[in-house]
């Protein structure tokens, strides 16, 4: 019962922030593996939730209620053209984990027209080349301090 308590907590900080999820699953002792596809499954939850049934209803309500003045060419909205320009898609999908949450990687990509399968096709794909990576790279680290334990 508590494997499964653990293993929705992962699920929903991954929904979240992806590496927030990484980071749980290692630290409560999950097989890389297992850190990586739950965390996968998460993200790839919320962002399918997004693209198909929230997404530009929330994105409208978030630009009406914290953005009543906005400005159209701000810092943050020509690095996100940039990157669309340059990277299209798989750029987006690519950083989503890194970089963005996934709600907002899901939203930058609604948001330039992309389809919808394609969204959630690619950021699964990212999802899980990006949790291998993290998951194995953070039990890499957990034996690195085991063995060369910080100086008290």
């Amino acid at each position: 019962m508590e494997q499964i308590l653990h293993g929705a907590l992962v699920f929903g900080l991954s929904m979240l922030k992806f590496i927030l999820g990484i980071g749980t699953g290692a630290k409560l002792g999950f097989s890389p593996w297992i850190t990586a596809l739950v965390s996968a499954a998460g993200m790839v939850t919320i962002i399918t939730t997004f693209s198909y049934w929230l997404g530009e209803p929330f994105r409208r309500f978030v630009l009406k209620r914290f953005y009543k003045n906005r400005k159209l060419f701000t810092t943050s909205n020509r690095r996100k053209v940039r990157i669309w320009r340059r990277f299209g898609l798989p750029g987006v999908a690519f950083l989503t984990p890194v970089l963005f949450s996934p709600i907002g990687g899901a939203l930058i990509a609604n948001s330039f027209g992309a389809d919808k399968r394609s969204i959630v096709f690619q950021m699964l794909l990212s999802a899980l080349f990006w949790g291998f990576v993290l998951s194995y790279s953070a039990e890499l680290l957990q034996l690195l301090i085991r063995v060369n334990p910080l100086p008290s």
